[in-house]
């Protein structure tokens, strides 16, 4: 059976999901693709869950809420229905533990913004059977990595695997002042600094130029990085990039030739880059997605 894609997408700010941008035209068609091969359901971790001690837990809410949305008028984001898929959220709990996490249901857990904004642009007109995986409070890039190859077998019944962080994300380093001014995000007075073109670069360049086991490796590197803290004050938005390379990061993903490729970026905030990657291509022609027996 064939493999779906995989997505690292950035999710920016809040006001992503309020402005339209070629990031935003990128989630739509992935979101456009994924619908026409039939995918069967979502699994994504994002950047604002962690769970604590060496856990890591799976959203069971059947009926979350959604976490308000700063700067976004709530007629963009209110009445979007979501979908937690339980019974796959409670498969990956036992897939994980069966591959030694202490893996945890979560029945109480509401959405945050940097999953719902991305099925929001992704799924306008109605959010597939979607399941989340928190990070766990240590980001540990290796163990975040290990959660990826687990649930990668997934990828060959028709689930779109999905890690919503950031390329360049360190909310202390971006200037506010422009927004502030003209109420826009994308508002620009002065070029991005240095540090983070620099490390922006680096992530395209690991994304697009090593696959397999390599771009595992690569990935991890970019933590040590000399600008990867200018980049990221925090490791919470760069777990996900560590997911998505365990999930397409196999030997079997490197005979098959699978490299990233840059869909969108999106700069805003002067210093906060939104790149948007995928790893591998959707079958042609479209199959029918079965489960494993």
């Amino acid at each position: 059976m064939p493999l779906t894609p995989v997505h690292f997408f950035s999710h920016g700010s809040t006001m992503m999901l309020g402005e339209e941008s070629t990031s935003a035209a990128y989630w739509k068609s992935s979101g456009d693709e994924a619908l026409a091969h039939g995918l069967k359901g979502v699994i994504m971790m994002g950047a604002h869950w962690d769970a604590k001690g060496d856990a890591i837990e799976v959203a069971t809410n059947p009926d979350p809420g959604k976490s308000p949305v700063a700067y976004v008028h709530p007629e963009k984001y209110l009445d979007y229905k979501l979908n937690p898929d339980v019974p796959t959220s409670r498969r990956c709990v036992q897939i994980l533990r069966d591959g030694g996490f202490d893996a945890r249901e979560n029945p109480t857990f509401e959405w945050i913004h940097d999953t719902y904004l991305i099925l929001i642009r992704m799924f306008p007109d109605g959010c597939p059977p979607t399941t989340l995986i928190s990070t766990n409070a240590r980001y540990d890039p290796h163990f975040h990595m290990k959660v990826g190859a687990t649930l990668r077998p997934l990828r060959r019944e028709g689930y779109l695997l999905i890690g919503s962080g950031g390329a360049v994300h360190n909310l202390y380093r971006n200037i506010w002042a422009p927004m502030l001014k003209y109420s826009d995000n994308f508002a620009q007075e002065t070029p991005p600094e240095p540090w983070a073109l620099d490390f922006r670069q680096s992530v395209e360049d690991v994304l697009t130029k090593t696959n397999g086991p390599k771009l595992r490796r690569a990935m991890t590197r970019l933590m040590k990085h000399p600008q990867y803290r200018d980049a990221h004050a925090t490791d919470d938005h760069f777990m996900a990039a560590m997911f998505v390379a365990g999930a397409a990061g196999d030997e079997e993903d490197e005979a098959l030739g699978s490299y990233g490729r840059l869909g969108a970026e999106t700069w805003e905030l002067t210093n906060m880059c939104n790149s948007q990657f995928t790893i591998g291509r959707w079958p042609e022609p479209p199959v029918k997605w079965v489960a494993a027996g």
